[in-house]
């Protein structure tokens, strides 16, 4: 049985495969001989079909993999392999009854395995069946989703990626819009070169077709694509004709959906305060792309705009006491203050934000719209760090008279703490990825917010029940309102919308009436969207709520949410989807992550980047972008994106979990190396003599892991790190930690540490390490993971290395890897993965230290810490 859980966003598709490893001489054993893409809009209601055929052409039986990657906001409602002429259909199921199949197939030792991984708009979704010799498979995914207008537009993303050139791709996209298509365009990376021209555009009034057939020969030319085919996305952009104030209203079959985006109103001046984190750990990048997107985003205010400015670590300070007008004087002065923001200390987060809000409260403005945004990068580690006590006093503060946005910059953030505090003040948390476009990133979130044009909006449906959400208290300039709900009476022959609002000069009412009975301009395949919009949204706004729920209220949301994700086959947050495998009635089972969970750590499984740049796994052991997480009960297994696995190697296998091991990241390869830790020596493992940074090692003895961990830079700093304590000295400073003291934040010019209950981030110049603290049957010990370093600089040591590569030896009478032309033994075991905090099991090939290292211990080996 296995569980998976990887959906990510977008229409796209990519399909892994088993084959060796040398890309010149192998031979090709698998055939994807037809891969389709199809997918529906109807009213910006997206539904996409995957379907990709595969032929085992070899004369043996083989493990055939499929993956796609999806939208983040969609879920997954139909999954089904056909081999042989007979269908196997995933089945949704409650999370606790999917566990349950999943736990029985753990106990009879069958396969089980999940993925876990967040990204910006990806999520992954992967599973794999053995597949007779000559025999053929057919893999179909489905999944829905509402397009969410920004900015003036809706996008539809399509990744394809296949692994292979195939002899028959076809794409096929077909929008249809009551009112009309404004404008659509096509971009991306499958867009450029001679793909360009496999691009046919088709428009009429109400109708848009976008296809994409790219012969064999094509595939290779993009900018992105290679010898192995397409890989890369197709960016659909549209938005619709709004001849009517009043939005559109869509019937359909009992229900109704009301688009509501008014454009005609004068917009509202604002009042808006930035409350930026300038602590230790905003250091380097994030500081400067932080400062460019301020300066960016100051010129772009308006001149009756009011704004603010409170940079915080251990302190707050205020740019003014006061709010000013955006006069070109005080513009210029602000931008004076930014760029000399500079990092440094703690984090109080409360203390911050309790200024923003009195800045804006002590300068109320009539007819105008305030808004107080929040950039941090890390927990609350000064003043009052308690979070439940931080949510309570911004709450209390605000009191409903202005939203409070929050945007988590990076992976250290405690992302629910800000996506809780956000929804308690009518705002929305936004994740920026640490990334070469943070400062982008800030920048697009700022003008999705910078023009409001109406406050106060309440949405009204004499004739309509079980209504989504219909109280706003901003509309922002390019973005839409959406109400779904049920018709009371199917008999009428009119509805009625009533919209009441809060413009600039005065209250403002858009009624408007719709006739039942008129021609639906439905197609009638497509008569039940209307429902499972309503369904999709319902469930959506269900979820959400139940952040800021307690008791049975919480519960009972939650079983109306469970109760809507199983009627309609949604993979949500409280169900998974089952799959029922030929071999032995194995079973998977996806589950959908949420957002704010990092991606797995370097080490965990092998990497890859994805188009958003983000690490690539797979149901059943990662995923790119955002992925779908199964509970660490049993094994996990990954094939990163382009990797192979073959099957058909009779592994050598061992009860025994090895849980003092290094793992070896191996690109192109779906299985990491693994080798275990010399514990009779002081380990150099990572050094930059350039950077002047070290960082060595103590193994326990006899047992796992590190007692000691030391960190050099630059001569003066020197940290280290024991299983009881922390010590840092520069020179001048000497400060000590205990594990266990609570969230504590230290910097000192290029060095930042934050410490939190197991684990430690030193960041040293351009290089971040977690050294993680484990505590397990009566032992502790320290384990580093290497988080970022710089791509340009070659680093010795232990976890230095980033070439490791092998082939595996088919045919051998025992399992054998060819490491740099020399034959190896090896052996297909569990391993725990110490590099993260829970600890998972894993496959990986253990070798010699030799093997792995190509280099013998005594060459990483020091006298001294």
């Amino acid at each position: 049985m296995m569980d998976r859980a990887a959906l990510r966003l977008i229409l796209l598709a990519v399909f892994l495969i088993s084959a060796t490893s040398d890309p010149v001489k192998k031979k090709q054993d698998v055939d994807i001989y037809s891969f389709y893409i199809n997918s529906t809009v109807t009213s910006r209601y997206a539904t996409t079909v995957i379907t990709s055929r595969v032929a085992n052409t070899l004369n043996e039986s083989q493990e055939i993999q499929f993956e796609v990657k999806i939208p983040k906001n969609a879920f997954i409602s139909k999954f089904r392999m056909t081999i042989e002429g007979k269908t196997y259909d995933g089945v949704v199921k409650g999370k606790e009854e999917a566990q349950k199949q999943y736990n029985q197939a753990v106990s009879r030792g069958q396969s089980a395995g999940l993925v876990r991984s967040v990204g910006r708009t990806l999520e992954d979704f992967k599973t794999s069946v053995t597949v007779a010799a000559f025999s053929k498979v057919t893999f179909e995914l489905t999944y829905e989703e509402l397009l969410k207008r920004r900015l003036g537009k809706y996008e539809l993303l399509i990744n394809a990626q296949p692994m292979q050139r195939v002899a028959d791709f076809k794409m096929d996209v077909h929008i249809q819009e009551k009112p009309g298509i404004s404008f659509l365009e096509v971009k991306g990376d499958l867009s450029t070169g001679d793909l360009a021209n496999a691009i046919k555009t088709t428009r009429a009034d109400k109708d848009a077709w976008v296809t994409f057939y790219p012969t064999r020969d094509q595939q290779t030319k993009c900018k992105s694509c290679g010898e192995n085919g397409l890989n890369g996305d197709l960016l659909i952009t549209y938005d619709v004709e709004r001849r009517s104030p009043k939005g559109q209203v869509v019937l359909s079959n009992g229900y109704f959906v009301h688009y509501f985006a008014p454009s005609d109103v004068p917009r509202i001046s604002k009042n808006v305060v930035f409350v930026i984190d300038r602590s230790g750990s905003m250091h380097g990048r994030k500081m400067d792309q932080t400062r460019v997107a301020l300066l960016r985003i100051l010129t772009d205010l308006d001149e009756d705009d009011h704004f603010g400015l409170i940079t915080f670590d251990s302190e707050v300070s205020l740019w003014k006491r006061e709010l000013l007008k955006a006069t070109e004087t005080n513009l210029e002065n602000a931008k004076s203050f930014v760029k000399e923001i500079k990092d440094r200390g703690a984090t109080d987060i409360n203390a911050a934000v309790l200024a923003g809000v009195d800045m804006i409260s002590r300068h109320p403005r009539e007819g105008t719209a305030s808004i107080l945004i929040l950039l941090t990068d890390g927990d609350p580690t000064s003043g009052e760090t308690n979070i439940e006590k931080i949510m309570a006093n911004v709450k209390e503060a605000i009191g409903t008279k202005f939203p409070l946005y929050c945007l988590g910059f990076g992976y250290d953030v405690n992302f629910d703490f800000l996506t809780k505090m956000s929804l308690e003040n009518g705002g929305v948390a936004r994740r920026i990825y640490e990334d070469s476009d943070a400062d982008l990133q800030l920048q697009g979130f700022y003008d999705e917010v910078a023009v409001p044009l109406l406050t106060d909006i309440q949405l009204k449906y004499p004739g309509g029940t079980k209504l989504t959400k219909t109280s706003f208290s901003l509309y922002f300039n390019g973005s839409e309102i959406v109400v779904s709900g049920q018709i009371t009476d199917n008999s009428v022959e009119s509805f009625t919308t009533e919209v009441i609002a809060v413009s600039k000069d005065s209250n403002v009412t858009y009624q408007d009436t719709i006739m039942t009975k008129d021609p639906s301009d439905v197609p009638p395949e497509d008569e039940d969207f209307m429902q499972r919009l309503w369904a999709y949204l319902t469930v959506k706004q269900l979820l959400e709520r139940q952040v800021l729920l307690t008791g049975q209220e919480k519960e009972d949301e939650k079983k109306e949410a469970l109760k809507l994700s199983l009627k309609y086959q949604f993979v949500t947050p409280l169900t998974s989807m089952v799959v029922t495998k030929p071999q032995e009635g194995e079973v998977e089972v996806a589950d959908k992550p949420k957002e704010g969970e990092a991606p797995s750590r370097r080490g965990m499984y092998p990497q890859v980047s994805t188009q958003s740049r983000y690490t690539a796994l797979a149901y059943g052991g990662g995923g790119a972008g955002k992925s779908y997480y199964f509970p660490p009960l049993g094994r996990y297994y990954s094939t990163p994106r382009g990797g192979r696995y073959r099957p058909t190697i009779k592994h050598s296998t061992s009860s025994r979990v090895h849980d003092n091991v290094f793992l070896l990241d191996v690109v192109g390869q779906s299985k990491p190396l693994c080798f275990e830790v010399p514990f009779f020596h002081k380990l150099r493992l990572l050094q930059d003599s350039a950077s002047e940074f070290s960082m060595n090692g103590e193994p326990m003895f006899l047992q796992s892991g590190f007692q000691i961990i030391a960190f050099h830079y630059k001569t003066k700093h020197h940290l280290t790190i024991n299983t009881t304590s922390i010590t840092y000295h520069d020179g001048q400073n000497h400060v000590e930690f205990l594990w266990g003291q609570g969230p504590t934040q230290h910097t000192s010019e290029d060095v930042s540490l934050i410490l939190r209950s197991n684990e430690i981030v030193v960041t040293m110049g351009n290089i971040r390490v977690i050294i993680l603290l484990h505590k397990e049957k009566g032992t502790t010990f320290l384990w580093p993971d290497v988080q970022q370093q710089p791509k340009d600089v070659t680093f010795t040591g232990i976890l230095g290395k980033t070439d490791a590569s092998y082939e595996e030896i088919q045919g051998s009478q025992k399992p054998t890897l060819k490491i740099h032309d020399q034959e190896v033994s090896a052996s297909w075991v569990d391993a725990t993965n110490n590099r993260l905090s829970s600890k998972p099991v894993i496959k990986c090939w253990l070798v010699s230290f030799y093997a792995a290292m190509q280099r013998d211990v005594s060459d990483f080996t020091v006298t001294q810490l």
